[in-house]
């Protein structure tokens, strides 16, 4: 029971700020639901992954390196600002909706923003045994399905919705540039290219 917990408490703990991600997502019609769900579920699984590897190896990346992560979601954002700037009022780009783009862009940004999640998880499992971790897995699956339903939900609730879907175009480049510049600067990988 105790393990049930603490793996819940982790999950929201490290990826509240997903949900904003994911409704940034929603929102933008160049993003199948489909594809989203499927790159949050593709970014968890590589953040989980990463973590059992480097727990079971005792290895870790310093927290400055991974900061660079952050010009992921920096270049998405831009891209994305771009296109929106110099396409107003045109058709929305099909791009993100062929080949499975819009998912690969989701779990990009997802691993991204997960430095946070590996740094928490990697003490996490190397304390655990290994039936544990499989109940950790379960929980961790069942609570990113249950993060995009919630993100979905809002951005299409009768109230909530309309302005999130008004807005959505602008809001995931304000999102993915934020969050790019936050764990770029947060993680100190502006300190390594000083030096």
């Amino acid at each position: 029971m105790s393990v049930l917990i603490l793996s819940l408490t982790l999950f929201v703990a490290t990826n509240v700020d997903d949900l904003f991600v994911l409704a940034a997502f929603y929102a933008d019609r160049r993003f199948r639901a489909r594809d989203v769900v499927l790159g949050q579920f593709a970014g968890m699984g590589a953040l989980v992954v990463a973590s059992f590897v480097v727990s079971l190896a005792t290895l870790a990346v310093p927290e400055r390196w991974i900061g660079f992560l952050g010009l992921l979601p920096l270049a998405l954002g831009l891209a994305v600002a771009w296109r929106e700037l110099r396409g107003k009022g045109e058709q929305p780009d099909s791009s993100a909706r062929d080949g499975g783009v819009g998912a690969i862009a989701v779990a990009a940004v997802t691993i991204a923003n997960g430095s946070d999640n590996v740094a928490a998880y990697v003490p996490f499992f190397a304390s655990r045994e290994i039936w544990e971790l499989g109940m950790v897995v379960a929980v961790f699956a069942a609570l990113t399905g249950a993060w995009c339903f919630v993100a979905f939900w809002l951005v299409h609730h009768p109230t909530l919705g309309a302005p999130i879907r008004k807005y959505g175009a602008v809001l995931l480049p304000i999102v993915l540039i934020a969050l790019g510049l936050y764990i770029f600067f947060d993680a100190g990988a502006h300190e390594l290219i000083a030096e």
